[in-house]
Order: structure tokens, then C-alpha cells, then sequence
């Protein structure tokens, strides 16, 4: 059906929205931050979070600079409790900067008091500072995440009771040999 109105084809507009768009694919693996805001609808383990946006478009997020127990692993399951209480159900603010190879966003994510949940995470013991990926956080990130790492080491909180703690990433590469 035919509305009588015609719609035209400017080519200025169609460069200036390619621009924006190539710019926008350059800068986020430069450092330059995108944000959003929504609420967190599902906490799937330590460290991965399920936030519906203002536009009702659900994202997973990974949270930057920490490694939590998977699932099946010795606290993995409190990790997942610990996340779930800091945030289930709470509006948050994601700031983020790349996607993993499993095209969740990664970023760091705060709820309207303020607290950096990646960082209260490892306070809590309940994630590992992941070091791998340290050169992408801010140096004062980086050495929060570390310090926040050895306190709850030294005070033996959450996964730190165990004697022998296995990190995420090695129990991972075990289970897959």
C-alpha cells in the first residue's frame, strides 16, 4: 500500500552514518568506553551476568579483570550466589570496551550505589584478579584488583579457605585434556 510519500536517497547521510559506524568499530579496541544502562534479568556463574537495556535487547556480560570458580568447581556455586546478591534484579550501569570471542561484552559494572561489582567480587573471594587480561584494565584498576586478590588471600575469604584453590583457567585446561 502506497503512502504518497517519497523517500530519498541522500548519499551524504549514508557516508556520514558509515563513517560513525567505522569510527565507532576503531575506537572501542582502543580503549574508548561505550556504556549503557539496564537491569540485570540472569547471573549464569561468577563472573557472566544476563542485563535487559532500556530497549528491551538483553546482553551478557563478562566481567572485566576477574576469573570466578566455573560452576562444577569448589565455589563455584557461592561465587554465583555472591554475584547474583550484589546484582540480580538491581538496575546497572556496563561500561565496556570489547567483546570476547564468545561475542559476550566484557566490562566493568556498577549498581546505582556506586560499588564496582568486578572488584567486590575478588574482595568477597569469590574471583580470582585475572591477570592475563590485566594490561586492558587502568593502572589504578590493576592494582586495586591485585590488592583487593592478596587481602582475601591473606584473610582467607570465600575460595581462599580452600587450602589448594585452583584457578578457572587451569581447572579448565585440565578438564579439556
Amino acid at each position: 500500500m502506497q503512502t504518497g510519500k517519497t523517500v530519498k536517497f541522500s548519499f551524504a547521510a549514508c557516508v556520514r552514518e558509515c563513517f560513525l559506524f567505522v569510527a565507532l568499530c576503531l575506537l572501542l579496541p582502543l580503549g574508548v568506553a561505550a556504556e549503557f544502562s539496564g537491569l540485570v534479568v540472569g547471573v549464569s556463574d561468577g563472573d557472566t551476568i544476563k542485563v535487559l537495556d532500556g530497549n528491551q535487547q538483553q546482553h551478557t556480560i563478562r566481567l572485566m579483570g576477574i576469573d570466578a570458580p566455573e560452576k562444577a568447581q569448589a565455589f563455584g556455586q557461592r561465587s554465583k550466589q555472591s554475584l547474583s546478591d550484589l546484582v540480580f534484579e538491581k538496575q546497572v550501569t556496563v561500561q565496556w570496551t570489547k567483546r570476547d570471542k564468545y561475542g559476550r561484552i566484557v566490562g566493568k559494572v556498577w549498581p546505582q550505589d556506586g560499588v564496582d561489582i568486578c572488584l567486590e567480587q575478588i574482595t568477597q573471594g569469590m574471583a580470582w584478579h585475572y591477570k592475563k587480561y590485566a594490561d586492558e584494565q587502568s593502572a589504578q584498576d590493576r592494582e586495586a584488583y591485585a590488592d583487593a586478590e592478596k587481602v582475601a588471600r591473606q584473610s582467607r575469604l570465600g575460595l581462599w579457605q580452600d587450602p589448594d584453590p585452583i584457578s578457572p583457567w587451569f581447572w579448565r585446561h585440565s578438564k579439556t585434556r
